[in-house]
């Protein structure tokens, strides 16, 4: 029979963060060999992510980091929302945002290769054993990397991230730093499509303009009138888009007697030199994922039934 201590177990439990009982019986088919103990956790902790790949992971939530230069923004997913309160996963979180900075990957694919920040082996192996310890399916969705000067905000737990990026010639002077999350804020608060209206594709331009000529053509008033003049009346009609869908072209939250454009063109003219914004990136927690349907009834049942 192999012989380990309660200290034993206790130490494993520690050093893995696996339960005590799943502890106990690796030591036992260790026997008692605290290292081999240690891998069988982590193979066990392998298993328990094959097992969780087909479920859903649409909660978690997103975390930005900033070291010297170079700022990352990340989305990991988790089944449950109660996951993303848990102490333990935001850490993990983290940990592979440091590892993103240190690596900088160029996808997710490449990342999972990557080695951890904290020394802890591969990602791809740091996932399988939080998948194990935390009991439900992670995945890493997405991450991306910025050089410069940013100004990032977070809304609520992990729930929105924004990196705002600028190129300027004062970011050293004070009122600078305000200024620039308040566009990040205005990005977390208005979503947009675009940066403004120069990047814009011509594709998406021709459809919303086609898709106005028709609602006039449609309307008693204005079906009588020749295309070049309801074209012409559509470019007026655009900037209606554009406000909505450009984020240097959105009234300003804080002051909606001017565009964001003008407000970043005010601050740069009080501080006396150039402010542009050259780039966002805005990520919201589970955009575009299927959600997880509870079924409570089936899952009491399904308690009750052993």
């Amino acid at each position: 029979m192999a012989e380990f201590s309660a200290k034993d177990v206790a130490e494993l439990r520690k050093q893995t963060g696996c339960g005590m009982m799943d502890c106990k019986n690796a030591l036992k088919d260790a026997n008692g060999d605290f290292e081999a103990a240690v891998k069988i956790l982590r193979e066990k902790g392998m298993a328990a992510t094959a097992k969780k790949a087909n479920r859903i992971a649409a909660e978690g939530l997103v975390d930005i980091m900033t070291v010297g230069d170079t700022t990352a923004i990340i989305e990991v997913n988790s089944e449950t929302d109660f996951v993303a309160k848990n102490a333990v996963f935001q850490e993990f979180v983290k940990d592979i945002l440091k590892t993103v900075i240190a690596c900088k990957p160029a996808d997710v694919d490449a990342l999972m290769d990557c080695k951890m920040a904290n020394g802890e082996g591969t990602v791809k192996d740091a996932l399988a054993e939080k998948t194990y310890k935390i009991g439900e399916k992670l995945s890493i969705r997405r991450f991306s990397i910025v050089e410069g000067t940013v100004s990032t905000y977070i809304h609520g737990l992990g729930q929105t991230g924004v990196i705002i990026s600028f190129d300027t010639d004062v970011a050293g002077k004070d009122g600078f730093a305000e200024a620039a999350k308040n566009v990040a804020l205005q990005t977390a608060a208005m979503p947009v499509q675009y940066l403004n209206r120069e990047s814009v594709p011509a594709s998406v331009l021709a459809e919303e303009k086609d898709i106005l000529v028709k609602q006039m053509q449609q309307d008693p008033k204005m079906a009588g009138k020749p295309v070049q003049v309801l074209e012409k009346i559509v470019e007026g009609k655009l900037g209606k888009f554009y406000e909505t869908n450009c984020l240097m072209d959105q009234l300003y939250v804080k002051d909606d007697s001017m565009t964001v454009s003008k407000y970043v063109a005010s601050v740069a003219k009080e501080l006396g030199g150039n402010i542009k914004v050259t780039g966002y990136i805005r990520y919201d927690k589970g955009e575009g994922l299927q959600k997880r349907e509870e079924d409570f009834a089936a899952e009491i049942a399904k308690m009750v039934q052993g």
